[in-house]
């Protein structure tokens, strides 16, 4: 059940607005965080007084509360408290504390010595309210969307489902960081860090910012050339295989490859492999009686 504002502050119902402000102004000095770093317990009763006095300098929201319209978050009676709306609480992010009729950085400063909320420092001594833990998040992304950037779906742990966009140059192990999507604290939420995996792909391979793929061939398609279907991440391309072409021949397709940090997508190289089929006897017979005569491991040495 929400909390009586005005038992919050301390005040009787019939508490004029100057007593209202005197009896918060008094609690925010005493109960501010930066003067309790040792007491946790503090900052959630800075919370409570803070959303009493929401409501109470609010004339309209403090009739409503009064006739037993809305209760001390200002949420409307009779609803199970379900957040409707309401009590405005302002919590303790952003540059300063401002509460409606109370400027909190002229409540502290004679204090600290220095102007400013918690984000100002208070002459740089002061300490900011804890934001919640930071939670962290491990996303599996396929080779070919890493390449192209695609978006990527992921479920947060309160349930959300949100769409990240892949930076550029992304690698195995880059981190992104989401903002204010952790868990909640008296200071803010903290982040979500989620880590990138790029998967193994079944036959692209990554070297550096280019893509590489060993593609078979035929040994007609190697001697005679051929137009030969390959695939890219961005889809299958036709590809010419010059006459005479031998296995390891590589082929670069230009902007093909991984996107780089600059935009730019490096080249996906493409490797032959002419593959001989397995006791063909019609290959064998063609093939009676003819020698390669050159002396292809001369180089070697041997």
């Amino acid at each position: 059940m929400a909390a009586d504002p005005y038992a919050t502050l301390g005040v009787a119902r019939s508490a004029s607005e100057k007593d209202i402000k005197s009896a918060y102004r008094k609690l925010a000095k005493e109960l501010h965080p930066d003067r309790n770093a040792d007491n946790p317990n503090a900052a959630e009763r800075f919370s409570e007084v803070t959303r009493a006095y929401d409501l109470l300098s609010d004339k309209d929201k403090r009739a409503q509360f009064d006739r037993g319209e809305i209760d001390g978050d200002g949420n409307p009676m009779g609803f199970g408290g379900g957040g409707f709306g309401g009590g405005g609480h302002r919590g303790f992010g952003g540059g300063g504390f401002q509460s409606e009729g109370i400027d909190l950085g002229d409540i502290f400063g004679g204090i600290f010595g220095g102007g400013g909320g918690p984000g100002g420092g208070f002459g740089g001594r002061g300490r900011a309210a804890p934001r919640g833990n930071n939670l962290q998040y491990r996303l599996g992304v396929s080779l070919t969307d890493a390449a192209k950037l695609a978006p990527q779906r992921i479920t947060l742990g309160d349930g959300k489902t949100i769409d990240l966009k892949l930076p550029a140059g992304v690698e195995d192990g880059t981190q992104m960081r989401l903002g204010g999507k952790g868990e909640p604290g008296p200071g803010g939420a903290g982040d979500a860090i989620v880590t990138i995996h790029i998967e193994p792909h079944a036959y692209f391979k990554r070297d550096g910012d280019n893509l590489r793929l060993d593609l078979p061939v035929s040994l007609d398609e190697a001697v005679n050339g051929a137009k030969v279907k390959a695939p890219t991440v961005d889809g299958a391309v036709m590809l010419t295989v010059a006459p005479g072409s031998s296995s390891g021949k590589t082929l670069r397709l230009k902007g093909k490859g991984m996107t780089r940090k600059d935009g730019t997508r490096g080249d996906q190289l493409i490797t032959l492999e002419i593959a001989l089929p397995e006791g063909d006897e019609d290959l064998i017979r063609r093939l009676e009686g003819w020698q390669d005569t050159r002396p292809l491991r001369a180089k070697l040495g041997v």
